[in-house]
């Protein structure tokens, strides 16, 4: 039903928004949409401030909590893929834990809070021509400060986006 109610949510977004949405052939400025990942999902924003380098937000939504990243992300063509990018940069988030679910799982509740860490991320970007669209498959370890954090490698996951 989230993912439905999402869906729904993306696609009102998109029809109300009075930019045209043209194809720019295998680039595009910003685009909305979802990243879903194992255990959830959430809402990324994409947008390049250079041809190569784009910043990128991520509220990432689940039963546990959740987690606002900003990623600022170096983009370089794939020679002989035409719309295909790989892209790699830095980034920070801060994250809020269910008390609830940590309670159940480890009895002691200390990994439920407000964290903040460094995030990376390595990923391909590709830009269907004639239609805008985005998808992208990324992983995102990051490092969280604090009792009980540290080294976080499950992050990332498959995003869907409308381009304008």
């Amino acid at each position: 039903m989230k993912k439905l109610l999402a869906i729904l949510v993306l696609m009102s977004v998109a029809s109300v928004v009075t930019l045209s949405a043209q194809s720019l052939g295998q680039t595009y400025k910003t685009a909305l949409g979802l990243k879903v990942w194992g255990d959830g999902g959430g809402i990324s924003v994409k947008n390049f401030v250079s041809p190569t380098n784009a910043v990128e937000g991520v509220g990432y939504f689940w039963e546990r909590g959740a987690r606002i990243v900003g990623l600022y992300e170096f983009h370089g063509r794939i020679d002989g893929a035409p719309g295909l990018n790989w892209y790699i940069g830095p980034g920070a988030h801060i994250g809020f834990y269910n008390d609830r679910y940590y309670d159940q799982r480890y009895f002691d509740g200390d990994g439920s809070g407000s964290y903040i860490g460094l995030d990376g991320v390595l990923g391909l970007d590709y830009k269907f021509d004639g239609v805008p669209i985005n998808l992208s498959i990324d992983w995102q370890p990051s490092f969280e400060f604090g009792s009980n954090r540290g080294f976080i490698g499950s992050w990332g996951g498959l995003g869907v986006r409308y381009t304008f």
